[in-house]
């Protein structure tokens, strides 16, 4: 079956998203819906969205799940056989969807769909296996979360992302199960995308994020390894990062950079906490 505006929805997690959600829902068609899972309480956020948009629900998750929790949720109240995940920073090219919706027509089979982001600086994309025409769907191992179509009937059991992470690498634990239960992935380059990196929660922010950050990557990369290769190569991979965030935060310390020792602080704690495979606990203080 191929995708049209009939069995196709989209699913959205913000968190202070507020100054770039409007851009991103107005690049979607209105006829086709969104779900829009914000990661608090925020009862005017929801009002401001659903009374503005006809085609857009939101869902209050009540605390910060982190993006893979948040877009399991999101997909569990989508009616559609796809679902169309966006960071709230992205917005569509006014062609996108139908050339998806092409796409999917020449292509037999699909586990994800994705189209493809116009700075050529950052893809989306890693690891291309073939290409046979240009300007045609290629095959790849992995696509970024930011933008990705599910094909949910390829999906046992309706698992999807891994809410262990709450933030990196979710998207490429994914793309590793689909590959590995023999499924397929594609990017659609006649499909474009903007995507405004980093801009998806307000930059007043900026601090609290970049902290948080700091922590999770090396917390996730840790659990990704490990569940995916092994304890050895989970050490292999993030015990020289843990052990340069020691001498680095010494350092800073010393200096009296506040803020850059609490970075690799933070960087040595993500390290320490996954190590002890503990929960991704950490969260940034945004909740004023």
């Amino acid at each position: 079956m191929s995708i049209s505006r009939q069995n196709l929805s989209v699913v959205i997690v913000t968190l202070k998203s507020e100054k770039v959600i409007n851009k991103c829902i107005n690049s979607i068609n209105q006829d086709i819906p969104i779900i829009v899972v914000e990661n608090s309480s925020n009862q005017q956020f929801k009002h401001d969205l659903e009374s503005k948009y006809q085609n857009v629900k939101c869902i209050l998750s009540g605390s910060n799940l982190g993006m893979g929790a948040g877009n399991n949720i999101g997909i569990q109240y989508t009616k559609t056989d796809y679902v169309f995940i966006l960071n709230p920073d992205i917005i569509l090219d006014p062609k996108t969807l139908d050339e998806l919706f092409l796409a999917s027509k020449n292509l037999e089979e699909f586990s994800i769909l994705s189209p493809i982001n116009k700075d050529l600086n950052f893809p989306n994309y890693k690891e291309k296996k073939f290409q046979e025409k240009e300007n045609f769907p290629f095959q790849v191992n992995y696509v970024d979360g930011f933008s990705m179509l599910l094909n949910k009937k390829k999906f046992q059991n309706n698992i999807y992302f891994d809410e262990n992470f709450f933030l990196y690498l979710e998207n490429t634990d994914l793309c590793i199960r689909v590959n590995r239960l023999g499924g397929s992935i594609f990017i659609v380059p006649s499909a474009k995308i903007t995507h405004h990196g980093s801009m998806a929660v307000d930059s007043k922010y900026k601090d609290e994020v970049e902290l948080s950050r700091n922590w999770h990557w090396i917390w996730s990369k840790f659990y990704f390894n490990k569940k995916n290769f092994g304890i050895t190569k989970a050490i292999i991979e993030c015990l020289p990062t843990f052990i340069s965030s020691i001498f680095r935060f010494l350092f800073y310390l010393l200096i009296n950079n506040n803020f850059k020792k609490k970075i690799y602080l933070n960087r040595a704690s993500g390290f320490y906490n996954a190590l002890l495979g503990r929960s991704s606990w950490y969260r940034p203080k945004i909740n004023d």
